[in-house]
């Protein structure tokens, strides 16, 4: 593969343990503008524990997180904000009770004079972003109770995007969805690597990572099995990666 430049985030050699137990060990992926790494792995492998070093959620205790070629500290997550970085959990973490636009500004609210909160600068910035990102939502003036599963992922994306992430984590974002509800995210995807953003794309689905992602790195009992480009292996190649934690790279070697 061609050099790509300076990635926007490398993880070095990142080693976590629990109570003596290595939850990760000495792993190494990568990431850069406009790329999706998918990482994949079953419940325990270690990738969630992994990419909580990136959101500020965890602090490893080796190894190294650098961002745009400069190495960082990252320990919480607001230092992961300040860093571009924006993680979308799977509970989306949206105010069921509250609009599109008074959760996109949840807890960084747009004030006018005298103090008063702006509603008609925050609902024209949601039209705004919301444009760019998904023109067919229209649901602006509704709790996002009433939204479906794809229009809340919507909410939850603009939010980042719209305060400048490069670096988007997303746990799961099709789990749950009905087929519709998956293309809608996977289109939402493809406009934010239009625009330069870099995903990792936590999944436990190969279909979607395959259809998804430009690369996946696949975990098991902690360590790094591999990452591969997926327009050269096959589902059977990562699900093997999961399975029995071998790289078809050193099987065709």
């Amino acid at each position: 593969m061609a050099d790509r430049g300076t990635p926007l985030v490398e993880l070095k050699d990142i080693s976590i343990a629990f109570g003596g137990i290595k939850a990760v060990d000495k792993v190494s992926i990568d990431l850069h503008p406009g790329e999706v790494v998918g990482l994949l792995g079953h419940n325990g492998a270690g990738k969630s524990t992994l990419i909580k070093c990136v959101s500020g959620a965890y602090q490893a205790d080796s190894g190294e997180v650098w961002v745009n070629g400069k190495k960082v500290e990252i320990n919480n997550p607001r230092d992961a904000r300040d860093l571009n970085i924006e993680t979308i959990y799977q509970t989306l973490a949206l105010a069921d009770n509250l609009d599109a636009a008074s959760n996109l500004f949840l807890g960084r609210e747009i004030v006018g004079p005298g103090g008063m909160l702006d509603d008609s600068k925050m609902e024209a910035e949601t039209r705004k972003i919301m444009a760019r990102l998904n023109p067919n939502f229209k649901k602006f003036n509704v709790p996002v109770s009433a939204l479906s599963g794809g229009q809340r992922q919507s909410v939850a994306i603009a939010r980042a995007v719209y305060f400048d992430a490069k670096i988007l984590i997303m746990d799961e974002p099709t789990a749950a969805l009905g087929p519709h509800e998956t293309q809608m995210v996977a289109e939402l995807i493809e406009e934010l690597k239009a625009q330069g953003l870099g995903i990792f794309l936590i999944e436990h689905d190969v279909h979607n990572v395959m259809k998804l992602c430009d690369r996946a790195s696949v975990m098991k009992n902690g360590e790094l099995v591999g990452t591969v480009n997926v327009d050269e292996v096959t589902d059977d190649d990562i699900l093997s990666m999961i399975i029995l934690g071998k790289n078809p790279k050193d099987a065709a070697a």
